[in-house]
C-alpha cells in the first residue's frame, strides 16, 4: 500500500505550498480553497511516491476500507478531478498529476518539505522506468483535432455549451414534427422527389430527439464516460447532424438564400464542435 509522508510537513511543489495536516493551499504566497479529505488523501500518498506509480487499487485501499460500500471508481476519479481543478492541472498537459493508463497515477513535479527532515528529489532526478507520457503510443489525429492539440476548458463552460448544441437540435426536431406539414409542403416546392426527403425528415427527428435527450442528461449529471460514448456515436450524429445543417435552406423564402447558406455553413461545423468540446474538458481522467 501507498505510503504518505507526514501529514505535519508543508509541502511545496511549483508556486504551491500545501499543509497536510488541514489540507490548506496556497499559490504563491496567496490562500486557496482548502482541499477536502479524499483530495488531499490523493495528493499525499502521490507526494509520499514521486515518480512512481501509484495504482488506483492502492488509493482505493488507503481512501476506502475493505468493508465500505461504494463506487470507488466513480468517486476515485471525483477525487483527482477535484484535485487537479484546485492545482490548475489538466491530464492533457499535466505538471503535477499524470494519469497512467488502466494502471493509477504519477507525481511528477518537484517537491520539498518546508519543516522536516524528508527531501522529495525533483522529479528529473528519478529514475523511473515507465515514465512516458499517458498518451504516449498512441495514434495522432491528423483529420480532426486531437485531444494533445486543443486547450482545456472547465466543466462548467464545456457543460453550458454543449447542452445549448443539444437544445438547439432537439429544437429543430421539436418544431420540424410540431409543423409537419408545412414542412411537407416547403418540401413539395423544393424537391423532385419530397415524399422521401419528408420521410427521412421524421425518421431523423424522431431518432435524434432520445439520442439528444442521453446526452443532455449524461452532461448534466457529469456521467465520466460520455466523451468515449460520444466518439462512438460520431459517426452516426456526424451523418444525422449534416442532414439538419440543410435545414435553413426550408426558410429561404422567409431569411433569402445569403443567409441561408450561411446558417447551412455554420451548422456544418457544429458536430465537429461538440466533439472537440468534449476533448476539451478539462476533468479527463
Amino acid at each position: 500500500m501507498a505510503e504518505t509522508p507526514s501529514q505535519k510537513s508543508i509541502f511545496r511543489f511549483g508556486l504551491y505550498e500545501l499543509d497536510g495536516d488541514t489540507g490548506e493551499l496556497r499559490k504563491d504566497g496567496k490562500a486557496r480553497p482548502r482541499l477536502q479529505r479524499q483530495p488531499l488523501e490523493v495528493l499525499l500518498v502521490l507526494l509520499g511516491r514521486p515518480g512512481q506509480v501509484v495504482t488506483r487499487e492502492e488509493l482505493r485501499q488507503r481512501l476506502w476500507p475493505a468493508d465500505t460500500f461504494v463506487d470507488y471508481e466513480h468517486s476515485l476519479n471525483a477525487a483527482v478531478n477535484k484535485l487537479r481543478e484546485a492545482l490548475n492541472d489538466t491530464a492533457e498537459n499535466p505538471r503535477f498529476i499524470q494519469t497512467i493508463p488502466r494502471r493509477g497515477y504519477r507525481f511528477i513535479a518537484s517537491a520539498e518539505v518546508l519543516n522536516g527532515t524528508q527531501n522529495i528529489a525533483p522529479a528529473e532526478q528519478m529514475t523511473v522506468p515507465d515514465a512516458t507520457p499517458a498518451d504516449a503510443g498512441e495514434p495522432r489525429n491528423y483529420v480532426l483535432s486531437d485531444a494533445r492539440d486543443l486547450p482545456a476548458a472547465s466543466h462548467g463552460v464545456v457543460r453550458l455549451l454543449f447542452s445549448m448544441i443539444q437544445l438547439m437540435y432537439l429544437g429543430f426536431y421539436v418544431a420540424a414534427l410540431v409543423d409537419v406539414h408545412q414542412v411537407n409542403l416547403i418540401l413539395a416546392e423544393l424537391t423532385p422527389h419530397p415524399k422521401w426527403i419528408f420521410a427521412l425528415v421524421l425518421v431523423a427527428a424522431l431518432c435524434g430527439i432520445p439520442v439528444r435527450l442521453y446526452l443532455l442528461a449524461a452532461i448534466a449529471f457529469g456521467y465520466q464516460g460520455l466523451r468515449e460514448k460520444f466518439r462512438r456515436l460520431f459517426p452516426l450524429l456526424l451523418l444525422l447532424d449534416e442532414f439538419w445543417a440543410l435545414a435553413p435552406l426550408l426558410l429561404v423564402d422567409a431569411i433569402g438564400i445569403g443567409l441561408a447558406l450561411a446558417a447551412t455553413a455554420a451548422l456544418l461545423y457544429v458536430p465537429f464542435s461538440q466533439r472537440s468540446l468534449l476533448l476539451m474538458r478539462s476533468e479527463k481522467r
